[in-house]
């Protein structure tokens, strides 16, 4: 499996609108003339002062013909963006005040209106709205402020948010001609059963619109069905997720608590996990916290030698993804791509 390859191709023919919210940013400058020459999107929109962006790209060496520049503040959709973004803050505020916890600071138009100029919810607002089809930041800006801004406006699809990275490994025999799912390896740290059950089924869905499969899903432990005691936080919190997917019945293959090699290994899944139903079939792996999928995605790539793409933001209504700070021009095209390829 090409994953690249594939998703590069589902982005061209799908022809979505992507809007880059570090518009002056110069790898998003270029990234920008990449996706618009090789028709990956139907449209780019770069979010920033246009004296800024121009600047940026003359210094860059980039030609704008063909992306679009949108400065919030002189924005002909501002005063809509405002409006529909303090509804959604009012509506917040008094779920809140509904279940007795308190509004430090209750909404304002003008408040929205302040917000909304920041540049990620701006981008956001715009995929909000069905003024573009999916956001991609983070080469300029933290994880933490790009879920912010993706719950504030996009909103989420899941109690919790997320995330997942495609792993390519170098064996066909492996998960999906090579390819699995690992999550979350980047967002929440240490999971509650609830959110870990909330994480195997954005997984899930990550699976299908990534690898193109039916997810068969494994949640991770130190343990194979109670071989350690389930006083650890670790093996009893994953015991209780498989409990909770039971009752949710969801419409995908799934088993746990399932150490890394009973997941993987049939001979081994026979002797731990005796007619387990994912026995050969896992291409999705759910890990029980933060610091264990972040451990095993660094081996897998390093010592498997397996290539690494991600992370990639699951849980919201509609397709947004966060880049590293460290990004290249390649990393933010290939995310454009992935995103896109999410998008309805």
């Amino acid at each position: 499996m090409d994953f690249v390859k594939n998703m590069r191709e589902k982005a061209a023919s799908m022809r979505k609108r992507l809007v880059l919210a570090e518009g002056a940013e110069p790898r998003t400058i270029r990234a920008a003339r990449i996706l618009v020459d090789e028709k990956l999107a139907g449209s780019v929109t770069l979010v920033g002062k246009e004296a800024d962006v121009k600047a940026a790209a003359a210094r860059e060496g980039v030609a704008l013909d063909g992306v679009i520049v949108v400065d919030p503040a002189s924005s002909p959709s501002l005063a809509a963006y405002a409006q529909a973004y303090y509804e959604m803050k009012r509506e917040k505020d008094q779920a809140k005040l509904k279940a007795g916890k308190p509004v430090p600071k209750p909404a304002t138009l003008e408040a929205a209106k302040a917000d909304i100029l920041e540049p990620l919810h701006w981008g956001g607002m715009m995929v909000h709205a069905g003024d573009a089809d999916a956001m991609i930041a983070g080469a300029e800006n933290t994880t933490g402020a790009m879920i912010k801004a993706g719950l504030d406006t996009v909103g989420a699809s899941s109690k919790t948010a997320s995330s997942c990275f495609v792993m390519q490994t170098g064996d066909l025999s492996w998960g999906v001609g090579g390819a699995f799912i690992f999550s979350d390896c980047a967002v929440i740290p240490d999971p509650t059963e609830e959110q870990l059950a909330d994480i195997a089924m954005s997984a899930a869905q990550s699976c299908r619109e990534f690898l193109g499969v039916e997810p068969v899903v494994a949640l991770l432990s130190f343990s194979t069905k109670g071989s350690a005691d389930a006083k650890f936080d670790d093996v009893g919190k994953v015991q209780r997720a498989v409990e909770i997917l039971k009752a949710r019945n969801p419409d995908f293959l799934f088993d746990g608590e399932l150490q890394a090699d009973a997941a993987l290994v049939p001979s081994v899944t026979d002797k731990k996990a005796p007619a387990s139903p994912i026995r050969g079939k896992v291409n999705t792996l759910v890990f029980p916290n933060l610091a264990s999928g972040n451990i095993g995605y660094k081996l897998t790539q390093r010592m498997g030698k397996a290539e690494a793409f991600g992370p990639f933001l699951q849980g919201f209504r509609k397709p947004i993804s966060d880049l590293s700070r460290g990004a290249s021009v390649d990393d933010i095209v290939v995310t454009a791509a992935v995103t896109l390829s999410r998008a309805k």
